[in-house]
């Protein structure tokens, strides 16, 4: 990065909604460039995260947990804070996933270059 300057800012949006949340994504997919490192195939991943790396709930986690499975994801990451939402996931979906509850930026990397 010596030679590289990033700077992304995409704002709080000012409508709820339980849309897609894909801070996780996008700070994984930046690290993986700059470390040349690709991010496995078969993972997915869901969450927002605070600029200290602490990775935030989401809403809607039955349709991206759905749309993880029809994608061919066999591991999905999302928050710790959604444990409740995982646990009220039908079981169908729950064995076809295994789910990674993780409180930061650095838990996620380490489960996406596995």
């Amino acid at each position: 990065m010596k030679n590289n300057h990033l700077h992304i800012h995409i704002p709080e949006g000012a409508v709820p909604k339980d849309g897609p949340s894909a801070g996780i994504a996008i700070a994984t997919a930046i690290v993986s460039l700059f470390r040349q490192q690709p991010v496995r195939k078969d993972v997915a991943m869901t969450g927002e995260v605070t600029l200290r790396g602490k990775v935030l709930p989401v809403g809607g986690l039955p349709e991206k947990a759905v749309a993880a499975i029809r994608a061919g994801a066999r591991d999905l990451i999302i928050s710790k804070d959604n444990e409740k939402d995982y646990r009220e996931l039908a079981p169908v979906i729950r064995k076809k996933l295994m789910v990674h509850l993780v409180e930061s930026m650095d838990e996620v990397l380490a489960l996406a270059s596995r």
